[in-house]
Order: C-alpha cells, then structure tokens, then sequence
C-alpha cells in the first residue's frame, strides 16, 4: 500500500480514498473468489457466499445509480434546488414534480449489499449537498446524515467494518469531531441466531408476548448469514419495546451458565437490522449478490418466499427491493441483464412493467465489466405504475471497457440526441411475447409482432444430453465409414441397421445454409447405452429429448454463439443435440421456406429484440414473427439453390463425409487424372489431399 501505490490515489481531495479501499479489498478476496465460482456442479456454502458474490461496483456507476435515484428523488420535490448541476450523471429527463418541500432530515437510504460502502459514501456526498441548501453546516449535516439518513447490511464482517470506517472517515471528513461523537453509523452485519436455545428465554423475567414476539425474531434470523437481506418479516416487530425489556433485564455478575449477557447484546443489535428491514425507503441502491448455486437452505427459502424471481439471487433483490421503497421512491441496481430477456426472468419482467416503472436504464457492451464473467446493466426502478416514458442508453457497439462506457454515457446526457439514447413507454415491451426490454425497437418492429409466430408454425425441439460426450460423440473421420449408419428415415431403420454410429447435429461453427456435419453419436440398439447411462449415485445422467423427431429432415441451429445467429438445413438421417436443436414441419416444403428467412437480416434484428445474450434456445426462437406468403415457389425455389450451393462448399473438403474432388482439381480435364491408380487412400476411401495437391502442381 505504500510503496506500490500513489499517494494521491487515496487523496480525498480527488474522490480517491473510499474506492481504493473497496478495489484493496476486493482484490485480497480475490483468490476465495476464484476458488468458489469455479466450482464445477456444487453449490455455494454460507461461509463461501461473500466470496462468491463480492464484486467492487464501478465509480460512475455507483454516481449513476445514487443521482437518477436519491438525486432525482429530491429535484422532484425542490423545484428551484441546483443539486442538478452537481449530479454528473443524472440523466437527461423531464421531473415529475411534488408540491411539497421535501425535509432533508426525513430521507432514508439504504444499500442492503453493502460489501465495503461504496454507495453510501457517494450518498453521503449528495446528501451533503441537499443539507448545505437546506442551511446546514457542515459539522451538523454529517451527523444528522449518519443518524437519520444512511443505512446498510452486510453478510461478510470484514465487509461491514471497512463499510463502518468509510463512513467515520467521510463524516471526519466534514467534522473534525465526529469521531468522539456518539453518532456511529446505522450500518450492521447479520449473525446466525443458531446460538439462542430456549434456556435462554427461561431464565427471562418477561412476559410470555414479549418471549413469544423474541422467538419469533430468533426463528427468522436462525440462518441470516445465508439469507442475509432478503429475510421476510411477515408480521411488524415492536422493536422499541423489545429493546426496553432486554435493556432492563438484570445482569447478573456472577456465572453466567446461559450466557444471558452476550445473548441479549446479540438480540438488542438484531433488533437494530429487524428496525431497518421493516422501514420504508425513499431510496434503496445496491450492487447485490450473483448467485445461482445456492445451497439447501437459501434455495428452499428463496423457492418458499420469492417463487416467481428465483432464477437468481440477484432477481430476489430485484423484486425485494424496489418493494422496501416509499410510494414514488426508487430502486437502484446493477446487475446482469440477462434478467431484461430470457424466459427463466419472465415474471420478474411481467411483475414489474405491470406495477413498477423503469425509470432509466444503461445496458453495457457484453464484456464491459471484467470483474465479472455476466453481461451487466445498471437501471432505477420507480414504485409507481405511472406511464412515463423511460430513458434508456445502449451501450452495446462500444468496446474497450467500463471506461469507454462511462465517456459514451457522459456523451448521451450532453447530447441527447445521440442515436443510443431511447425514450420509450415500457407498456411497449408487451407487445413481444415474453416481454422482453427492447427499449430500442421502433414502432414498425413491434407491429411485426402481430405476426404468425414462428412456434405456431413449426416445432422447436431441444436436442439430446449425452452427459458424457468424451465417450459418446465422435469426429465422423475417427470411425469406419462401414460402421456409421447414414441418411435413415426413423428409429427402427436405424436399428435394423446393425449400425452402431449415426450422424449427429451438434451447432457448431457460425454457418449458413448447409453444413457443420462434423460428429456421430453412439445410437446402437436405438441408443440403449446413453438411454441407461448412470451416474455413481445410481440415476440415469443423460437426456434424451424428443426422440420421436430424430431422424427426420429439420432447420438446425447454433444454441450458443459468439455473434450472429445461423441455422442450416439438416437432410434425413441425424440425432441432435441441445447445442444443435432444432425444428421441423409437417411439410418438408415449408421448411424450405423457414430455413430462408432464418437467414434474412430481419430475422437478426427481430433475435436482437426478443434475446441478444447470444444464447439461442428454441424458446427464443419460437417467438419470431412469420410473415406467410400467398405464393411461394419462386421463393423454396431459391432457397433451394442456396442450400445446394452451401452443399458443394461443405463437400469440398476432406472434412465432409460427402468429399470426392478437391474444388483445385475439379476441373482438370478427365484424360489428365492419371494418378488414381497409384494413390494412397485413407481409411475413409478418400485421396489423401497432400497428394492431390502434390500433384496438381506436379502436372501443371
């Protein structure tokens, strides 16, 4: 720290102190991180959670999310404040004003995911700024902030000392006295009451509703370093009261058998957390937890309380948070925007654009966060169900990194004319099936959407899950061509076959057209080795989908990509898998006519809508609109052609089962190839290529 670190990164001066203790901190986590998230199959332990889920959240966007939510809060309710004007990222939008003057005293903030404070912090600043235009000094502001308006939890102890002494050091910052006050800050970290048995309670000289309501508090908070913020409390605690019993219980001095003393200081610093969870909030900001292998107790709890949102723990915070907030309060969050587009998320979309209101939202180019293997966005949610049109800003076609998203992002609030800013009503989103948030679609793309749909048309299929593909999948050239059993119409063909190998769809490539015929699959005896593959605790590993469309001639596509979409169309005769599903049609003619527009642009632009995160599955797809034609032999026709020209490509190289001329010596006149009679041949029947080439040049 002292002599690998410039001293002017932790000048306070020039906003350097607080960050650097969050990076420092996050970067000695850094190798329990790693250790956690690349578990391969296995959940997260609750010693491991704040290991798994800490990431250090940016500074421009810790300003973005604080000023488009405490700051835009309070202009709403100041009509001639300039804080305006000290909030750098505040986006550009009309305010929906409040009559009433807003005391600055009667603001509460809360990050629930603290980790090291960063957010409250900047908030402090800003509150800062509200109380010097309301006439407070500074000396009385930065206590009053400390006591009435900043509040946070934390998991991760370590987590929530650094956040305690960056706030003592801002509020020091101010006050030169405040760390002899007895102001300290309302941030606190959850403790287990696994502890706390019923001698404790016995020995308790209080009522039975005070032991009853101290039970309950106890029951709910017996795993909270696991469940941390997302506890429901399902009825109101008397907090006030209980904290007058438990202050008033006698303290004896003499041996403490149940531990009576450190008991109740543990429930008096719960009742602390049970205040906070049950206030209401005019702002609540976090960067909250990723984690989606959770173990046996936050899966079950998760699965009890938040049904509807628990994809991920990050969607719980979504749908817990934007609901802590006052009427009209916001929500702020960044987190991965897988939640604005795939099915799994669904509910949670539908829950909030039918009740909420997205009130800004930034989506980032797709490796923008390095600290994190997600695509991430940063938005603010209202509690209110106003019609307000949105701001949204897509950040998507700029590479290089959070920094070069932070220039993009300063550029649209100087300049909201720039083409990536959006202003839109979210009831838009409806209009595509599954809601995704495709805040940049124009209104003739969404009227696409009262199209056929492409599910209503044809039948998208998942494909087969060896659960071994090391043992069941081939490159097709490793095999004898006697023993793969090629273009078979139906199970039973295969069978009777005697083959043990059959061609296999498996995506592939970025491919259009035709091709990417590259492995087989073990389906000997209609596949009665991967059908009974098991596991070493006795259950059948493999999933073997839709094997009444196997076989049959289909569109197959590339599930995951790293770009564009592509599909191909698959002759009779292959099993696929769930990286190559795909899709089939009574008519083989019509598929013809889809295979052609899976291809178009339009069909790239409508992807772009309903799922960009590159992760195509036959969900996603089933929603494409389809636009019929009256007449379409001219059409299948062409199609046609452009699947036989994507053929001959793929057959023209060794790495085709089809191959039989290289495209260098196909026209050579047939009096010239002499060499047949003494060439070598591969196993698979074929000319080796060296020598075809060899010689080519050979005979000029």
């Amino acid at each position: 720290m002292i002599d690998g670190i410039p001293e002017s990164d932790f000048d306070v001066q020039l906003e350097g102190q607080v960050e650097i203790i969050g990076w420092l901190y996050q970067y000695y986590n850094e190798e329990p991180h790693n250790a956690v998230v690349n578990i391969n199959g296995g959940t997260v332990k609750t010693n491991d959670i704040p290991a798994a889920t800490q990431l250090f959240t940016t500074d421009w966007v810790v300003r973005y999310m604080v000023d488009n939510s405490l700051g835009k809060y309070y202009l709403e309710r100041n009509a001639h404040s300039e804080l305006g004007t000290h909030l750098e990222f505040l986006l550009p939008d009309s305010l929906e004003m409040v009559s009433d003057d807003l005391d600055v005293t009667q603001i509460k903030v809360i990050d629930n995911a603290m980790g090291s404070g960063h957010i409250l912090v900047y908030a402090f600043d800003v509150l800062m700024k509200m109380y010097a235009e309301q006439g407070y000094s500074s000396r009385e502001a930065s206590s009053l902030i400390l006591e009435n308006n900043l509040f946070g939890s934390e998991i991760d102890k370590r987590a929530y000392q650094l956040a305690y002494f960056a706030l003592m050091m801002k509020a020091r910052e101010y006050n030169r006295r405040a760390l002899t006050s007895n102001i300290s800050p309302k941030v606190y970290v959850f403790e287990d009451t696994s502890n706390i048995n019923d001698n404790y309670f016995e020995s308790l000289p209080v009522s039975e509703s005070n032991i009853q309501d101290l039970k309950y508090i106890v029951s709910l908070f017996h795993d909270s370093r696991t469940l941390g913020s997302i506890i429901q409390i399902d009825k109101p605690v008397k907090t006030g009261n209980l904290r007058t019993v438990l202050t008033n219980i006698p303290q004896d001095t003499s041996l403490d058998l149940n531990n009576t003393r450190e008991i109740t200081y543990q429930l008096l610093r719960l009742l602390d957390i049970v205040e906070t969870m049950q206030n209401k909030y005019e702002a609540v900001i976090t960067n909250p937890p990723y984690l989606n292998k959770m173990n046996k107790v936050l899966k079950e709890y998760v699965k009890t309380h938040y049904k509807d949102y628990s994809s991920d723990l990050f969607s719980v915070f979504i749908w817990h948070n934007i609901n802590m907030t006052v009427t009209n309060g916001y929500a702020a969050y960044m987190t991965p925007f897988v939640w604005m587009f795939i099915k799994s998320y669904e509910n949670l979309r539908k829950s909030i654009l039918n009740t909420k209101l997205i009130s800004s939202l930034i989506q980032m180019e797709y490796s923008a966060f390095e600290e994190a293997t997600v695509p991430i966005n940063t938005f603010v949610l209202k509690n209110s169900s106003t019609s307000e049109n949105g701001v949204y800003i897509k950040l998507s076609d700029f590479k290089g990194g959070m920094d070069v998203q932070k220039v993009k992002t300063l550029e649209a609030i100087e300049n909201p004319d720039v083409d990536y800013l959006y202003r839109t009503n979210q009831s838009n989103f409806n209009k595509i099936q599954g809601a995704p948030i495709s805040y940049w679609a124009s209104e003739k793309d969404l009227d696409n959407f009262e199209y056929s749909k492409l599910g209503e048309i044809a039948e998208l299929r998942l494909g087969m899950a060896t659960a071994d593909n090391t043992r069941f999948l081939r490159m097709w050239f490793e095999i004898s061509l006697e023993n793969i059993g090629f273009s078979v119409h139906d199970r039973q063909e295969a069978k009777n076959s005697l083959k043990k190998w059959f061609p296999y769809n498996k995506g592939g490539e970025y491919r259009k057209w035709y091709g990417n015929n590259e492995y087989v699959v073990n389906w000997e005896n209609d596949g009665l080795e991967i059908q009974s593959f098991k596991g070493t605790n006795g259950k059948v590993r493999s999933h073997n989908y839709n094997l009444d469309y196997i076989f049959k001639p289909a569109i197959t596509w590339n599930a995951l990509t790293s770009g564009s979409f592509s599909s191909r169309y698959s002759e009779h005769g292959y099993l696929f898998d769930n990286a190559g599903s795909s899709m089939f049609t009574k008519d083989n003619e019509e598929l013809f006519y889809l295979q052609g527009l899976l291809t178009t642009p339009v069909v790239q632009r409508m992807l772009g809508f309903i799922n960009p995160t590159l992760n195509f599955q036959p969900g996603t797809l089933s929603v494409l609109p389809v636009r019929e034609m009256n007449d379409k032999t001219n059409v299948i026709s062409k199609i046609k052609d452009a699947i036989q020209l994507a053929k001959v490509d793929w057959d023209s190289f060794e790495t085709s089962w089809n191959f039989d001329t290289h495209p260098l010596i196909q026209h050579i006149d047939e009096h010239n190839r002499n060499w047949n009679g003494f060439l070598k041949q591969n196993h698979c029947n074929v000319p080796i290529l060296s020598q075809i080439i060899f010689l080519e040049e050979y005979y000029g």
